[in-house]
């Protein structure tokens, strides 16, 4: 912490980020999708929701051009200007807007709800994205997320599969179970469709997966495939 007002810093893989208020430091999840995310260089990314940009900055850092989104106004202005201190803002633009609306050039008013909502399902946000994504992807491309094991990681390879992406499971972590959860255990019990939180009692801990859909540039629907 710095100066009376105090500055809260994260200091990840030689890189400083601070966190702006209003905006949510980087958690469990963010950390296990960096390690797991596979950059090259050349590669062009884009990421959504991207908060202080821990993501966005170290791919540059990895050789990739990065388009960075948020819904948050304070996240936007964070990212840039920690891609700025930590020396790629030449390969990271951050822009605001819902999900893909920032490269559409809309935007969505209701910010502060659509940054953390995943609907009664926890997937109305990953839906979009999966439907959305292989207009944004080159043959070739990768669309990476983390998932709790509770949402289903059988649902998630099949719905990439569905939507025309080679699914595929780059990583997995147990990570303690999110304090927010246990306000919503018995909603979140008759979502685990695959069984994965114990039928009683309080789940100390949570399976968290990185996975990723290959784009090979056909949608299922078309008859060349």
């Amino acid at each position: 912490m710095t100066s009376d007002a105090g500055v809260l810093l994260f200091v990840h893989d030689g890189c400083i980020f601070t966190v702006a208020d209003g905006v949510q430091p980087p958690k469990a999840g963010s950390i296990l999708f960096c390690r797991h995310l596979p950059v090259l260089t050349g590669d062009r990314m884009l990421e959504i929701g991207t908060g202080i940009g821990l993501a966005a900055v170290l791919a540059a850092r990895a050789g990739a051009r990065v388009v960075a989104t948020d819904v948050l106004d304070a996240a936007v202005r964070c990212a840039r200007a920690n891609a700025a201190v930590n020396g790629v803002a030449d390969r990271v633009e951050v822009l605001q807007g819902d999900g893909f609306d920032p490269v559409r050039d809309r935007e969505r008013a209701d910010a502060s709800a659509a940054a953390d909502n995943g609907g009664r399902n926890g997937w109305a946000l990953l839906d979009r994205v999966i439907a959305g994504a292989g207009a944004h992807l080159a043959p070739g491309g990768r669309l990476v997320f983390t998932l709790f094991g509770f949402l289903g990681v059988k649902a998630a390879l099949a719905g990439l599969h569905d939507a025309g992406f080679e699914p595929t499971i780059l990583g997995q972590e147990t990570q303690a179970f999110p304090r927010i959860g246990y306000e919503r255990i018995e909603h979140i019990r008759a979502l685990d469709a695959e069984a994965t939180l114990p039928p009683h009692g309080w789940p100390a801990t949570v399976e968290r997966y990185v996975i990723q859909g290959t784009w090979p540039g056909i949608r299922p629907e078309d008859p060349s495939r």
